[in-house]
């Protein structure tokens, strides 16, 4: 089992940033990849970031590339969104998930749990 939690969210405005994090516990943090993922109402859940259990793979979204970063820090069972030159169309809730899998994956399906969820809201 694995609990995950995030934080970081908000209302800001266009063009500032904003940093995401999101603590897990339960199975050893260093075992497995993680993911970002943001969704809005009525709309199938995106994939916005992932990174391998290492921190030494990263994938992003052509969305968010080259504005958003994705760390992890294994001594702190914690993974992080940087957010950068917010836009309003970053506007949803942001996920957090665990993929405990060899492979990291980039879709919903490849990722086994799940946090509550943050809203970062992005006023223009």
């Amino acid at each position: 089992q694995v609990q995950l939690v995030e934080s970081g969210g908000g209302l800001v405005q266009a063009g500032v940033s904003l940093r995401l994090s999101c603590a897990a516990s339960g199975r050893t943090f260093s075992s497995y990849h993680m993911g970002w993922f943001r969704q809005v109402p009525v709309k199938e859940r995106e994939f916005v970031a992932a990174i391998s259990w290492s921190g030494g793979s990263t994938y992003y979204a052509d969305s968010v590339k080259g504005r958003f970063t994705i760390s992890r820090d294994n001594a702190k069972n914690s993974v992080y969104l940087q957010m950068n030159s917010l836009k309003p169309e970053d506007t949803a809730v942001y996920y957090c998930a665990a993929d405990l899998s060899h492979r990291i994956g980039v879709k919903a399906g490849s990722y086994d749990y799940w946090g509550q969820g943050t809203q970062v809201t992005v006023s223009a």
